[in-house]
């Protein structure tokens, strides 16, 4: 009589909670630029500034912070027009996130700009790459831009690279030892996405084989990739 077959599990895209709150954001030299620009507020050196990191480097979490402490509203930049600026600074302090080269309305944002100067609003802006690096049309929007100041996120160091690992794990929910995490922080880029990406890839594949998270599950994994 043949062998019962066993189908392979499937991994499941589920939805995992990761907290936006201070508590709960990783500080290290990297972000310390950041940090400082959120505990400075409202004592800003202008009513608009700039956060600006590589991606997962923490710009949403504490443009999180932020808005929570001052009552700001939030919008994704490509999303800005000049009919909904005025609704979107109605608290008085607005998130713009993710600014992207030509991928925004100029108008809208030069508008945004001077209303939030008119009305003494505070704008905090979350961008990967400095905006003065843009191929900005409007001339007068390019200069407000270069002129604003700008809290700079790096890569992490190797201290909170670790760091990170095991909050992606935990917010998964995943169990894992010294043995996994060494292991990821010797043999991955060390930048947040790809801290990020490694623990997802990881916790998917544990997920359709029916394995626990071990280190040799890891090198299997970045073998294949």
């Amino acid at each position: 009589m043949a062998g019962r077959v066993h189908p392979r599990q499937l991994a499941l895209a589920l939805p995992h909670v990761e907290s936006l709150a201070r508590d709960n954001f990783l500080e290290g030299p990297a972000n310390a630029a950041g940090i400082a620009l959120i505990d400075a507020w409202p004592e800003w050196p202008s009513r608009t500034m700039l956060v600006v990191g590589p991606e997962g480097s923490g710009k949403s979490h504490l443009a999180a912070i932020w808005a929570e402490q001052a009552g700001a509203r939030s919008t994704a930049a490509h999303l800005l027009t000049t009919t909904n600026v005025p609704g979107a600074l109605a608290t008085g302090a607005l998130v713009v996130e993710d600014l992207r080269a030509r991928q925004f309305d100029e108008p809208a944002l030069f508008h945004l700009l001077n209303l939030a100067r008119e009305e003494a609003a505070h704008v905090l802006i979350t961008a990967r790459t400095p905006p003065a690096a843009f191929d900005i049309e409007l001339r007068d929007l390019r200069s407000r831009l270069r002129a604003l100041p700008m809290a700079t996120l790096g890569e992490p160091d190797d201290e909170l690279f670790r760091a990170l690992i095991i909050k992606y794990c935990s917010d998964r929910q995943m169990a894992v030892d010294e043995a996994v995490v060494s292991y990821l922080c010797s043999r991955i880029e060390r930048s947040y996405a790809a801290a990020r990406r490694a623990v997802a890839s990881l916790d998917a594949e544990a997920l359709r084989q029916g394995r626990p998270v071990t280190r040799a599950l890891a090198a299997e994994l970045l073998r294949q990739g």
